[in-house]
């Protein structure tokens, strides 16, 4: 059974859950919610170790688990070291790299430790549990785990979900150990509930087919109840995968990825990601964002900047990279800076030549080729950008240059 999108929630998780924008579906939602009225649950999500950090691709699993906390349930976070050296097919278009156990080891201590500035760890109430599917997987008899595991699984059904239909149906490589990972991801679930009582698996709706496997085999063996609750994956505005920008990943370890550019990507979102960023993304309630609506909308993204940073990296130095970037941004220390105002759809090129800094359009073009204007911190590709809807665009060409063009 899946979620009826008539039904209300009443557990106060159910309901923040909802209204922040991460739900997607969920299965047998009605006992669900009931159980989440009237005691604390343990949920997992689960993250393979395939880089020694996470991105913010993460940071929706990552908030939910915060949100478990803030409700009282307590989380328990696996960490894929047996998983990861099979490789998930869900969403994937080709087999993952194989990593050696150190390289798995090394990653795994990186995500704890990621994962460690957004999340209480400990023993009681609502810290969070950290394991490792590793240390059950690795010991398992290949022929007692398919005779007491295998069995349950029907090959039939397993090529109708996603994570392997569409791999076939883009008629891609699909290896016979990644087709063996729902399987395992099913026996972690199941392990889970045998050892600490977990019964909520969350994931993204790329783990649908994943978990519902879990909870029929859990159901199977054991015939306990459980639940899988999965959230929606998220792009942005402009249809890139969240977590990616012109520069790659943006890492959550500092060491990756400094704070100042970290609060810059979240800085300059597109302007209609704001609300729906700030709802997932922060701390703030609900009715805090709510009130945002009315600000002016540059003043919004520096408000989902400051808290997305705060959050992974302190307040101390999300004040310290909110103020280098009004340094840079705000007042624009540059002995070049200026703010023009131009009609819609006027070339970048024709902008940028008649503030009589460079030559000629071909040497404004020669600066785009090489990667060296950006627009709201996205570097721009297009020799023939054109300014097609009105607002203020912050520009900067090298590391000098800085303007703000107003599009009337």
């Amino acid at each position: 059974m899946t979620y009826d999108l008539r039904l209300k929630f009443k557990s106060d998780f159910l309901q923040e859950f909802s209204a922040r924008g991460f739900f997607a579906n969920c299965t047998h939602a009605k006992e669900l919610d009931e159980i989440l009225c009237g005691e604390k649950i343990i949920a997992y999500i689960g993250f393979d170790c395939t880089a020694r950090s996470l991105h913010a691709g993460s940071l929706i699993q990552i908030m939910i688990l915060r949100l478990l906390q803030k409700h009282g349930h307590k989380p328990i976070i696996l960490l894929g070291g047996g998983t990861t050296k099979i490789g998930d097919p869900s969403g994937k278009d080709e087999a993952r790299q194989v990593l050696s156990d150190e390289q798995i080891a090394e990653n795994l201590h990186g995500i704890r430790k990621t994962l460690e500035k957004f999340i209480t760890f400990g023993a009681s109430g609502s810290n969070a549990m950290l394991v490792n599917n590793d240390d059950w997987l690795h010991h398992l008899n290949y022929i007692d785990f398919l005779r007491d595991v295998g069995r349950h699984f029907s090959v039939n059904r397993m090529l109708t979900f996603d994570s392997v239909k569409l791999r076939l149906e883009r008629e891609q490589p699909l290896s016979f150990l990644e087709f063996n990972y729902m399987i395992l991801q099913a026996y972690d679930f199941f392990e889970l509930n045998k050892k600490y009582g977990c019964t909520l698996q969350i994931g993204g709706s790329d783990q649908w087919g994943n978990i519902i496997n879990g909870i029929e085999l859990i159901r199977r063996i054991s015939g306990k109840e459980s639940f899988g609750l999965i959230s929606s994956l998220l792009t942005t505005e402009g249809g890139k995968k969240m977590g990616k920008s012109a520069d790659g990943a943006i890492w959550l370890d500092s060491d990756m990825l400094s704070p100042f550019d970290y609060f810059q990507y979240f800085r300059n979102v597109h302007d209609a990601d704001v609300e729906r960023f700030l709802k997932l993304f922060t701390d703030l309630s609900l009715c805090e964002i709510e009130k945002l609506k009315n600000q002016n909308i540059n003043e919004a993204k520096k408000i989902l900047a400051f808290e997305t940073t705060k959050i992974c990296h302190g307040e101390k130095i999300a004040e310290e990279v909110l103020q280098k970037a009004n340094e840079v941004f705000e007042k624009k220390n540059s002995d070049f800076f200026e703010t023009i105002t131009v009609a819609k759809n006027t070339k970048l090129v024709d902008v940028l030549i008649g503030t009589n800094l460079y030559a000629s359009k071909s040497e404004v073009k020669r600066l785009i080729q090489g990667k060296a204007i950006k627009i709201n911190g996205e570097k721009l590709m297009d020799e023939n950008f054109c300014f097609t809807n009105s607002g203020e665009f912050e520009v900067s060409a090298g590391k000098k240059n800085f303007f703000r063009i107003v599009i009337k």
